[in-house]
């Protein structure tokens, strides 16, 4: 008897394990949290005696389990997601890591052009070569280039922009070798990729690889911005408001604790963003008290799509009643929008 019941309470252990550790091919995102900017922004010699805080605003993302995915049905704060809707049709874990990285670095790099041309800082951007993102398998990189490299040069040529770089494939000759200089974890190395029909596709020779121009930007003065392991886009608004408080010789925040979200644009508009009604629950929870929201434009095919679709700006302000939180939420449609909230705000007592 004895033997039997610790077997049935080994098998319960078990069990139990498995339903908390095992991963499924799903993802439960909830609120993340507000990240002070101060410590992640450095503008050399910028103002820092501001007595009000910018935050950036995030959503927690990770693998489901069983049990994780039972409870999640039966909370607000948490919200099921299929692979598809997080990671990209094939996209591996590592080529979506990239992805958010290059994400990030995009928002970092748009913050920083838009607050120096605001500003009006010297500001210089140049190419540094086109990014690998994916890797397609059987393709003739395939085993050569990983998500992650930087081509920089063509059959010993420097490249000067992604353009530059297609169309110089495209004129390869049929089964001619491409000589690629690429950089890859600091170290510069030279592959040559012989090239082979793309697949899925129409039959057209390439190396079976998608990617995206890297670009470095110089300014005066310098600035740095650390994210430790923050990805995706939706950091830029705030990171270009930050900016900018540091080299203005004015305190934006008024003493205020001001979080916010939305991609930063280069021409300064806001784009849309996801998890939006997270964030909202994340800022009230860490005493946020302007949350600005980007007020983005709803196409016709957005709505033929998705016919319930509202605007960021919509789904915060429904999320923030819902809580019942004192927490202002602002529209904004470009950097100009948020500046001039800031500007008009009264000092905080």
């Amino acid at each position: 008897m004895k033997k039997k019941k610790g077997t049935a309470a080994i098998a319960a252990v078990l069990l139990v394990a498995v339903a908390a550790l095992m991963p499924l091919d799903m993802y439960i995102s909830k609120p993340g949290g507000a990240y002070d900017l101060t410590p992640l922004v450095e503008v050399q010699g910028g103002d820092e005696d501001d007595q009000g805080t910018m935050s950036l605003m995030t959503i927690a993302l990770s693998k489901a389990t069983p049990l994780t995915y039972v409870f999640s049905n039966f909370m607000d704060s948490r919200k099921i997601m299929k692979a598809g809707q997080v990671r990209q049709d094939g996209e591996t874990e590592d080529e979506y890591d990239i992805r958010q990285e290059k994400l990030m670095d995009d928002s970092q790099f748009n913050a920083i052009y838009v607050a120096y041309q605001k500003a009006m800082k010297p500001v210089e951007v140049n190419f540094e070569g086109v990014l690998v993102m994916r890797v397609l398998d059987g393709a003739a990189a395939s085993g050569v280039l990983k998500p992650g490299d930087i081509i920089t040069e063509l059959d010993n040529s420097r490249l000067h922009s992604a353009e530059e770089f297609s169309d110089a494939l495209a004129g390869l000759p049929d089964g001619q070798e491409a000589k690629l200089g690429i950089r890859r974890g600091g170290k510069q190395l030279e592959e040559r990729v012989r090239l082979a029909p793309i697949p899925g596709g129409d039959g057209r020779l390439g190396l079976g690889i998608s990617f995206a121009e890297e670009r470095s930007i110089e300014t005066e003065p310098p600035v740095k911005i650390h994210t430790e392991d923050i990805g995706g886009p939706s950091a830029g608004l705030m990171f270009t408001l930050e900016i900018m408080d540091r080299l203005l010789d004015e305190d934006l925040t008024k003493g205020y604790k001001v979080g916010g979200t939305g991609e930063m644009n280069e021409d300064g508009t806001v784009g849309r963003i996801g998890g939006i009604d997270f964030k909202i629950m994340a800022a009230d929870r860490d005493g946020i008290e302007i949350f600005f929201a980007p007020d983005d434009e709803i196409t016709d095919a957005m709505r033929k799509f998705n016919p319930d679709i509202r605007t960021n700006y919509e789904e915060a302000s429904e999320t923030a009643k819902k809580i019942g939180t004192d927490m202002k939420v602002v529209p904004v449609k470009t950097v100009d929008d948020a500046l001039e909230y800031l500007r008009e705000l009264k000092q905080k007592p």
